[in-house]
């Protein structure tokens, strides 16, 4: 599926997604659009939700979930990002940093 092509299909678009490939592992990288370019302040770091690293593919949670389907590697912001990660059963809810109140986890799959 072409880039457009998700975009296109994508009926609300919320969410930015970037799919990075290294070796056998597959990282997708996913925020929701509403935080993306902030910076959050963290105790005693900060945390950029950079557009170069996050923003590539626009959809929305169905998309993320497709994706999240095939990754072995994932970092998510936001609320919708994080909740679909908990619905899939890829995270644990106690297992989730807050930031500003916004949620931040990350999961890898051991082979």
């Amino acid at each position: 599926m072409s880039r457009n092509e998700e975009n296109t299909n994508s009926q609300a678009i919320n969410i930015c997604i970037k799919v990075y490939t290294i070796g056998k592992e597959i990282m997708i990288a996913a925020c929701d659009l509403a935080i993306l370019g902030k910076t959050l302040k963290g105790d005693g770091f900060d945390f950029h939700v950079s557009k170069e690293f996050y923003d590539d593919i626009r959809g929305n949670e169905e998309l993320l979930k497709k994706h999240l389907e095939k990754a072995t590697i994932a970092n998510l912001v936001g609320k919708k990002c994080v909740k679909c990660g908990i619905e899939m059963g890829l995270i644990m809810e106690e297992n989730v940093l807050y930031i500003e109140d916004i949620p931040h986890a990350q999961f890898a799959l051991m082979i």
